[in-house]
């Protein structure tokens, strides 16, 4: 069985013929949101219907970080290393402190609720970048069935003031996210809504002097469309598919793909020299090990 398809030759030097995808652990319903933690050599993920956020090292394995989680969905880390995490549950997004305290970092926008942000990053200037889709209130089964008061939009909030800014306002269900290594341009996965036939892809923006500009198509996923990303050093993205993980050059070619045997929802890069590949699909998490660099922010 092969784990990889090379669509173009380059993408041969970007994997390991003997690196599998390894199942890391099984039984949970919808994981999202992995992030990964080096200091404590272990990934937070979370298992979104089931009020969780789940951690696994190589040397426990599987244990509960946190229930219930607010129905936490994306998730990753700041400049000094805290938790920020995006809670469908509550509405909001949220900062874990040192000492384990939570810190309200934004749930609301105009005065009106948030719908129920979904993925979270945090750039070197500190400022804290989320997309607010209304995936987490259309039902009651990854958080609370509630009215949508809300354009689905991407927000920037300044931690220093707490101003919280829309920044992206074209998008009909903005999902994941992820800054190019010298954060000049912005990735977002447009995931449409859901049981309709509005428009799927990735797109691009500019970012000058803290805005998102000229957004425009990077990329359509295909089978399936893309949910969660993270780049490499050399700018590719990592993309999750309907039939794993795509690997995407930076003028939007695809290089390959990494086939995982569950649809796939999320990815980021850890482990010792950031070069390996955890991934959330369904009802499992996996990794892989390549010959590449994950962009690790901060």
């Amino acid at each position: 069985m092969s784990f990889f398809e090379s669509i173009d030759p380059v993408f041969d030097s970007y994997v390991l013929g003997n690196a599998p995808v390894k199942q890391l652990a099984t039984g949970f319903d919808w994981v999202e949101g992995p992030v990964w933690f080096g200091d404590a050599n272990c990934l937070l993920f979370s298992d979104i219907p089931n009020n969780k956020i789940m951690r696994w090292s190589p040397e426990t394995g599987i244990s509960t970080f946190r229930e219930p989680s607010n129905f936490a969905n994306g998730h990753t880390r700041d400049l000094q290393g805290r938790l920020i995490s995006c809670e469908h549950g509550t509405r909001r997004v949220t900062r874990t402190e040192h000492d384990g305290t939570i810190t309200v970092i934004a749930d609301k926008f105009d005065g009106k609720p948030l719908n129920s942000p979904n993925d979270v990053m945090v750039k070197r200037d500190g400022t804290i970048w989320f997309s607010d889709p209304h995936y987490g209130i259309m039902t009651n089964y990854e958080g609370f069935k509630a009215e949508q008061e809300l354009a689905c939009q991407v927000y920037c909030v300044d931690p220093d003031t707490g101003t919280i800014d829309a920044k992206i306002t074209d998008m009909n269900c903005p999902n994941g996210l992820a800054f190019s290594p010298d954060e000049t341009l912005l990735y977002v996965a447009d995931t449409g809504r859901m049981f309709s036939d509005d428009p799927q892809g990735i797109r691009v923006y500019d970012i000058k002097n803290g805005d998102a500009l000229n957004g425009r198509a990077f990329h359509a996923i295909d089978p399936g469309c893309s949910d969660g990303f993270r780049m490499d050093t050399d700018g590719n993205l990592w993309s999750s598919a309907a039939d794993g993980v795509q690997c995407l050059a930076p003028d939007g070619r695809l290089l390959g793909k990494v086939f995982v045997p569950e649809l796939v929802s999320n990815i980021c890069f850890g482990g010792r020299a950031k070069q390996q590949l955890f991934i959330t699909a369904t009802t499992s998490i996996y990794s892989i090990k390549l010959n590449r660099q994950g962009v690790q922010f901060p």
